[in-house]
């Protein structure tokens, strides 16, 4: 018996969207990095992108757990000597909670090349479904655990 081995090119994708209004930001970032790794489909290859689209709505509305909001600390470097950057969640989710999303789920998908492919499948929006210009896809609703 032989394994079966997805293509790239026989993918059929779909699109998904995804209200995280009220949704723990660790939860909805893992769930989603299945998606769009193609973990969920039971032809799953790692090798390959198997992965589905996915449209998340309402990111300001994220929540966290207990007391992450300020004792959880976002790092950037700037590059230059003595540049680094440290930003508390609770003014992150204020200012660009689209980031601190997209963050989260772009720290869960593997490292290289095929990981940043499949996070171009993702996108995040801090309105509404009126606001996300992706209606011509027919996104079917995706109600997470």
């Amino acid at each position: 018996m032989k394994s079966y081995m997805a293509k790239a090119e026989t993918m059929e994708r779909k699109w998904y969207i995804v209200d995280a209004e009220g949704m723990v930001l660790g939860r909805l970032a893992s769930q989603v990095a299945a998606i769009l790794r193609g973990k969920h489909k039971p032809i799953f290859t790692p090798h390959v992108d198997c992965g589905d689209h996915v449209i998340i709505i309402n990111a300001d509305k994220v929540v966290m757990t207990g007391r992450k909001l300020d004792e959880k600390i976002y790092y950037h470097h700037t590059g230059y000597p003595g540049g680094l950057k440290m930003t508390k969640y609770r003014e992150l989710l204020e200012k660009k909670p689209e980031f601190a999303v997209y963050e989260a789920i772009r720290r869960m998908m593997p490292k290289g090349p095929l990981g940043s492919q499949m996070l171009t499948k993702l996108r995040v929006y801090r309105g509404s479904e009126a606001e996300h210009k992706h209606d011509a896809q027919k996104p079917e609703v995706l109600v997470l655990k």
